[in-house]
């Protein structure tokens, strides 16, 4: 998942491509409140980390100014002042001419500049606007999770405040995937899956980065809906690549697992030949784990009478805690673990980097997905499960 985060971030924010053919695009506006000299505007061109200026202009006194750049397919570009580190805003050449006002005095807000002349644009303002106030409330409820957690406080609060919080990154992810779907211009397409990524890569929001599978679908989707559109190409070329060289378990034969039930009894994965088996990696230690749980069991709820089930594998290091956690959160199907940690058998043989991670296998002993969370668990069951 780091890898691909890393990937996702890195690539997929970058990919503004040339066309033979340039076309121009003006930017001009008024800075107010804000004691600005100069002002940038910068391109993110293809597999490079930093932005290029393609031209800058001075503030006049008014705090008016003007720039222009010779530009080819839509891409994005970002406004910065003077020294600052960050830009300030972001813009999509879907148009030839864009006029941004902006007040410094609301820079709390995010109404503290309006855009004219470009759909795209506003609607990455309307995106961040949306998103930002889903992430603020999702990153309050985690630090009021943590609160009760450090007092102990009844289960019953904790793990329902955990299945508010799942069911909010559910809504914000199932927001980011409408939104791309929606997208008229690639650009903008592209901007909204990297601002997500980038967000499930901040550690304190703990959001669920959309997993491998999931991107890939998404730049498939995009690729046809947008075939004039290099960058795109360019993008899902890489990640194929990327996928290639990391490999993956999805078409291979689901690795042997032996290890002990919560009696002591050895259970082996291909027991359960001829059943679809979700195998999910957690532990009681870990809290988007158990923030995950309640997810699963409303999976195996909907379908363990569809030749379905769940097998447990723990990456736990302690009993008590173990099945604490199983009778706390109703999983109420079978669960194993070798009680290693991270020194378990199993985190090499499936390739583990966090948790939670899950396969799922198919009656003949495949794994035909991996990664499933949220509403993304249910909607691949859905499909298989008919």
């Amino acid at each position: 998942m780091r890898r691909l985060i890393l990937f996702i971030t890195t690539i997929s924010l970058l990919y503004a491509c040339k066309e033979d053919k340039e076309k121009s695009f003006s930017v001009s506006g008024i800075v107010k409140n804000r004691k600005a000299t100069m002002i940038y505007l910068e391109e993110m061109p293809v597999n490079a980390m930093q932005p290029s200026v393609v031209d800058s202009a001075s503030i006049n006194g008014a705090g008016k100014f003007s720039l222009q750049a010779k530009t080819g397919e839509e891409g994005i570009f970002n406004l910065r002042l003077d020294n600052d580190m960050y830009p300030f805003t972001s813009l999509i050449n879907d148009a030839d001419k864009v006029t941004i006002d902006v007040d410094f005095n609301n820079e709390s807000k995010i109404n503290f500049y309006t855009i004219k002349g470009s759909e795209a644009s506003q609607a990455i303002k309307e995106y961040l606007s949306k998103s930002g106030e889903m992430i603020r409330d999702i990153y309050f409820m985690g630090r009021r999770l943590d609160s009760l957690q450090k007092a102990q406080s009844a289960d019953s609060g904790i793990i329902s405040l955990q299945s508010q919080r799942t069911e909010a990154v559910q809504r914000l992810k199932d927001y980011t995937s409408q939104a791309i779907t929606a997208a008229k211009s690639p650009a903008l397409a592209m901007f909204i899956l990297r601002t997500y990524q980038g967000s499930a890569n901040n550690p304190a929001f703990r959001i669920d980065a959309l997993d491998n599978e999931t991107v890939n679908e998404i730049l498939t989707e995009l690729v046809t809906k947008f075939p004039a559109h290099t960058g795109i190409a360019s993008v899902k070329r890489s990640l194929d690549e990327e996928i290639t060289k990391t490999g993956g378990l999805v078409g291979k034969t689901a690795p042997e697992i032996v290890l002990p039930d919560t009696e002591g009894k050895a259970v082996k994965l291909s027991s359960f030949r001829g059943k679809y088996v979700l195998v999910d990696f957690w532990a009681s230690w870990c809290k988007p784990c158990r923030a995950e749980n309640p997810n699963l069991v409303k999976a195996y709820n909907t379908f363990k009478n569809k030749n379905f089930t769940i097998l447990g594998v723990s990456l736990d290091q302690r009993k008590d805690p173990w099945l604490k956690a199983i009778i706390d959160d109703n999983l109420n199907w079978t669960h194993i673990s070798d009680l290693k940690l991270w020194s378990s058998e199993v985190v090499p043989l499936y390739q583990i980097e966090s948790i939670p991670f899950n396969v799922l296998v198919d009656p003949d002993g495949k794994v035909i997905a991996q990664k499933l969370r949220g509403i993304g668990l249910h909607q691949k069951l859905e499909s298989v499960l008919q």
